[in-house]
C-alpha cells in the first residue's frame, strides 16, 4: 500500500496502461475494472460510505489519466461507479460488494462480447477470402480466427503498425491459431489492397456519428480500401462507443514522445526538426461499411442509437444538462 492509500498493484496496472505494456482497448478496460476491484478489496481507510466513495473516485481518476483516447477505459470505470451510485448503499460493506460485483460483471460481459462479435463477423466473410488487418485488436484476431475455422480465410495481411509494432503481436497470434499470415510494412497497404476481400479492424473509440478512432494509420487503410472497393468491417464492443460525443465533445487524440519514432541522439542532433507522434487517427463513417458489435451489425450512422440504448448513465447526465465531460467526482458524493 502506498502513502496515498492506493494499492501498489493498482499503481502497477495504471503504469502498465500508460506505458503501453497493457495494450488494446478491451484489455485496458478489463485491467481498469480489475484495478477497481483490487482497490476495493485492499481498501484500508475509514469504513464509511462517504470515505470509500472519495477513495474509489481518486483511484478512478488515476486510471483515467493514463490514456486519453481509448474511451473503453472511462466507460468501464464509469459503468462500475454509476452502478455504485445507483445502488445507493447504506453501509461500507454494501458499497464494497457493489464495486466488486460490477467489476467482475464488466469483465465477464466484455469477454463474452468478444465471442459473440467473432461469431457474427466470421459469418460475413466469404469463402477463400484474403483479409487485411491493422494494429492489434483482440476481437479482430478472434474474429479472423473464427472465420478461418469456418474455412473462409485464405490468408491475412497484417501491418507492422509502427512505432510499437503491435501488428507483430497480431501476426504471431494468428499464426499460433493456424491462420496463414503475411507481415507487411504500413506503407505497403495500398500495394496489396488489390488482393484483399475484407478489411477487419478494431476500434479504440466509436463516436456518436459513426466515426472510428483507432491506431494511427487506420484511416489510410480505410481510404485505400474505399478506392479498391473493399469492404471495411469494424469489430467493436459497445463499451467502446463514446457518450461524450453526443454533446459535441471531440475525442482527444493522444500524442506520444518523439523518441518512440526516432532515437534520443537523433532528436538532440536535429533540434530544429519537430517530430509528430499521434497514436490515433479518425476514420470518417463513410469509409466504414459496418460496425459489428455484440448486439448486432450496424451501419456507422446507427452508432447514436447504440449510445442511446447502452449508455443510460451518460444519458441521465445529458438530460440534466450536466454532461460536457464525465467527472468521477460526481459519483463520490
Amino acid at each position: 500500500m502506498t502513502e496515498q492509500g492506493v494499492p501498489t498493484k493498482v499503481l502497477e496496472i495504471a503504469e502498465g496502461i500508460k506505458t503501453m505494456r497493457i495494450r488494446g482497448a478491451g484489455k485496458i478496460a478489463r485491467a481498469a475494472a480489475e484495478a477497481l476491484k483490487i482497490a476495493t478489496l485492499e481498501y484500508g481507510g475509514p469504513k464509511d460510505v462517504s470515505s470509500f466513495k472519495k477513495y474509489i473516485g481518486k483511484v478512478a481518476d488515476l486510471l483515467i489519466s493514463t490514456r486519453p483516447t481509448a474511451v473503453s477505459l472511462p466507460n468501464a470505470v464509469m459503468y462500475i461507479l454509476s452502478s455504485l451510485h445507483r445502488a445507493n448503499p447504506g453501509t461500507f460493506d454494501d458499497a464494497a460488494n457493489t464495486v466488486v460485483f460490477f467489476a467482475e460483471k464488466f469483465i465477464d460481459e466484455s469477454i463474452n462480447a468478444v465471442k459473440i462479435i467473432s461469431e457474427t463477423a466470421a459469418k460475413r466473410i466469404r469463402e477463400n477470402s484474403v483479409i487485411l488487418t491493422h494494429c492489434h485488436s483482440s476481437v479482430a484476431v478472434s474474429a479472423i480466427t473464427e472465420a478461418y475455422k469456418l474455412g473462409r480465410v485464405l490468408k491475412v495481411y497484417s501491418t507492422e503498425t509502427r512505432p510499437f509494432y503491435q501488428g507483430r503481436i497480431t501476426a504471431k497470434q494468428l499464426l499460433e491459431n493456424g491462420v496463414p499470415v503475411v507481415q507487411i510494412p504500413d506503407s505497403a497497404v495500398r500495394y496489396v489492397m488489390h488482393e484483399v476481400d475484407h478489411v477487419i479492424i478494431g476500434a479504440d473509440t466509436v463516436a456518436s456519428n459513426g466515426a472510428v478512432v483507432n491506431k494511427i494509420g487506420t484511416s489510410q487503410v480505410a481510404l485505400a480500401a474505399k478506392e479498391a472497393r473493399v469492404r471495411v468491417y469494424v469489430v467493436a464492443e459497445t463499451y467502446k462507443f463514446s457518450p461524450t460525443t453526443l454533446v459535441g465533445e471531440p475525442v482527444p487524440i493522444e500524442f506520444r514522445e518523439p523518441t518512440e519514432i526516432v532515437p534520443e541522439a537523433w532528436v538532440q542532433k536535429h533540434p530544429r526538426i519537430k517530430v509528430l507522434n499521434p497514436s490515433f487517427d479518425v476514420t470518417p463513417p463513410e469509409y466504414v461499411d459496418a460496425i459489428i458489435t455484440e448486439i448486432g451489425v450496424i451501419p456507422p450512422q446507427a452508432a447514436i442509437l447504440v449510445l442511446m440504448e447502452r449508455m443510460g448513465w451518460a444519458l441521465d447526465k445529458i438530460k440534466q444538462g450536466g454532461l460536457t465531460k464525465i467527472k468521477f467526482e460526481d459519483y463520490a458524493e
